[in-house]
């Protein structure tokens, strides 16, 4: 989100002839508009994006500490599911930030010049920018898990160790970090943004086809349950359902974020078009798709988990009851 184009129309005219630049192409927008029509920015209260924000951050926090807290999600799956909880928490919180700083220069209760805001805006953009490779490779490598479990089960731990899972999430944080920083750094490059949607695309087609072999051989294994003992079929149904979940993260996902990457895909075919301006006027109702799905898969977590939604409760449960000890013996000493 360009901080730029919040400063007004008069700060924006030098960007009036300028091709693509920035990495959400907010310039464009502002500088091919009017002052109404489609060519205006939808205007969605700062309030809202703190609220979902501050929502977003508290529920994968708790996620994080549900899987830290119970040994028995200690297993390469929720590990990823982990690192998943950790992107969308810090998607949410820098885009919730950004929006503040945007509402504090608007109002000028914050004056910076045009380098540092400039500067802060590369800082918050590389963050959303890394979490978001961050997040589409934790949803593959629990793709790969799930497939590993399902297609290779007796020797999934072999393959599939902690330690594997753990030097997995350490590289795919290493790699989107410092593809992140580049893709902000080239953010005024088309091929930079082509790299990106590219990224995206090609994430989506890998998970879709283990998909495909997933579910062309459930039919399969849902056969070979019946001839399993009691203990067999129940792994085999609980991986199947691990599966199923992955496919409900991955749909999610997809919602709520192939608007921006639309919208990344217009800035860059048809900026002067005025049907792709009307559609890239909404870019904060996209951001707040962004920040729904970091809130929605949490709650996918609890209701497919029932480990997970067990810990959850206790965690709560712990912390109102801490607090209502803290009130009582408050109480007792005045």
């Amino acid at each position: 989100m360009d901080l730029s184009y919040t400063r007004g129309p008069a700060d924006t005219t030098q960007n009036r002839n300028q091709s693509v630049s920035g990495f959400t192409g907010a310039n464009i927008l502002h500088s091919n508009g009017s002052s109404s029509g489609c060519n205006e920015q939808l205007w969605i209260s700062t309030e809202v994006f703190v609220m979902l924000g501050i929502v977003s951050l508290l529920a994968n926090i708790l996620v994080v500490a549900a899987i830290v807290k119970n040994k028995n999600l200690h297993s390469p799956m929720y590990f990823f599911i982990c690192s998943l909880a950790v992107a969308d928490m810090l998607i949410s919180v820098s885009n919730a930030w950004e929006t503040i700083t945007i509402a504090m220069l608007k109002s000028r209760h914050l004056l910076a010049q045009d380098k540092l805001i400039k500067s802060i805006d590369n800082v918050f953009d590389s963050v959303i920018c890394s979490s978001l490779l961050a997040s589409i490779c934790s949803l593959l490598a629990v793709a790969v898990d799930r497939y590993i479990t399902i297609f290779y089960a007796l020797r999934y731990h072999n393959i599939m160790t902690v330690r594997r899972a753990l030097t997995v999430i350490a590289g795919i944080w290493a790699v989107c970090i410092g593809s992140g920083i580049l893709f902000i750094i080239y953010s005024e490059s088309t091929t930079a943004v082509i790299c990106l949607i590219a990224m995206f695309f090609a994430m989506l087609a890998i998970m879709a086809s283990l998909y495909v072999h997933m579910f062309m051989l459930a039919r399969l294994h849902l056969k070979r349950i019946a001839a399993l003992p009691s203990s067999g079929a129940i792994c085999q149904a609980a991986n199947m359902k691990g599966a199923i979940t992955l496919t409900i993260l991955l749909g999610v996902f997809v919602v709520c974020w192939a608007p921006f990457f639309l919208h990344l895909i217009l800035m860059i075919s048809c900026p002067r078009n005025p049907y792709c301006i009307c559609f890239m006027s909404h870019f904060n109702m996209y951001l707040i798709l962004i920040l729904c799905n970091s809130i929605i898969d949490p709650l996918i977590y609890a209701f497919r988990s029932q480990e997970m939604r067990k810990t959850f409760k206790e965690i709560i449960c712990c912390y109102s009851l801490r607090g209502s000890c803290d009130l009582l013996s408050n109480i007792n000493t005045h």
